[in-house]
């Protein structure tokens, strides 16, 4: 398949419905399902009205073109699931109720009220902060906006990929789910610092809670045939999604893909570099080993 460079995107928009696209052929070909659920380039109006940053600062916390590098999955059967809206709006690859009580100027109920690493990182289900640490709001929000957020975005697109994951399970008896995100530069070379490789790729599985081993080692030795440094489960061992969707048990497998952004993009302008094509040529090949295996068999399901 010939691979493209996309044009250049424009800075935040108002965000039209939908907020998340499902692409999938009427004929699925593949239990292979793809998330992108960190790649959206779209910011509400209320957000950009309460916000103190510019329209280049916001888009910090975004991983870039993520859903670029994985369009091609559609051509082979794939299904893709991608979030539209921006994480800094709502991070649907967080628990719904990870919230930071402090961003509200109202009452939080104690369900909503988290101390997780992630929150007081300022990275919850709503951030506080963009990816570069940089405060986003001039105001405290109300709890009702952030209601509001989860239920049109973040509880809707869990329950696509639900759907999603439950049609490839009733129509292949098993769903892989693979979802693809970027690394900052900087997580990898922390790694360095600690004396251990610093990785390309890092494949998070939840310490083997989300899929097999099987599905974690084929995406591994692919990538490191290619020439890829490839983690395992750190610094990122899977997200909210891989903990909600991946159950090997039922059938359901889950497995996080972390990609350095200083492969294929330019950190600090957003913008591609050289690397990009590579990049989506690599994934492209992998697409083609993942769609071609018989994956009711190999996960001995």
């Amino acid at each position: 398949m010939t691979v493209a460079v996309p044009a250049e995107d424009p800075f935040p928009s108002v965000a039209p419905a939908p907020p998340f696209d499902v692409l999938r052929s009427r004929s699925p070909r593949t239990p292979l399902i793809f998330s992108s659920p960190h790649a959206g380039r779209l910011y509400p109006a209320d957000m950009m009205a309460a916000s103190r940053l510019d329209a280049s600062e916001i888009r910090r916390s975004e991983d870039a073109h993520v859903d670029h590098l994985i369009e091609g999955g559609r051509a082979l059967g794939v299904a893709l699931l991608i979030c539209r809206v921006g994480r800094a709006y709502v991070d649907v690859n967080r628990d719904p109720w990870e919230l930071d009580p402090g961003m509200f100027s109202d009452a939080v109920p104690r369900h909503a009220r988290s101390s997780s690493a992630r929150v007081a990182a300022g990275l919850g289900s709503v951030p506080r902060v963009v990816g570069d640490g940089k405060s986003i709001y001039a105001r405290k929000l109300r709890f009702h906006e952030a209601e509001a957020r989860l239920a049109a975005i973040h509880g809707p697109y869990h329950a696509a990929l639900e759907k999603l994951m439950r049609q490839a399970r009733r129509k292949f008896g098993v769903a892989v789910l693979v979802d693809w995100h970027s690394m900052p530069s900087a997580a990898t070379r922390a790694e360095a610092r600690k004396g251990r490789p610093r990785p390309d790729i890092v494949l998070g599985d939840r310490h083997g809670s989300a899929c097999s081993p099987v599905l974690t080692e084929l995406v591994r030795q692919e990538l490191e045939r290619m020439g890829y440094v490839v983690a395992l489960n750190r610094p990122y061992a899977g997200g909210y999604t891989t903990q909600a969707h991946g159950r090997p048990n039922e059938g359901l497998h889950a497995l996080q893909v972390e990609l350095d952004r200083a492969l294929y993009l330019d950190e600090a302008t957003l913008g591609l570099t050289a690397g990009f094509v590579r990049l989506q040529s690599d994934l492209q090949s992998l697409f083609g080993v993942l769609t071609s295996q018989d994956w009711l068999q190999r996960l001995g399901q």
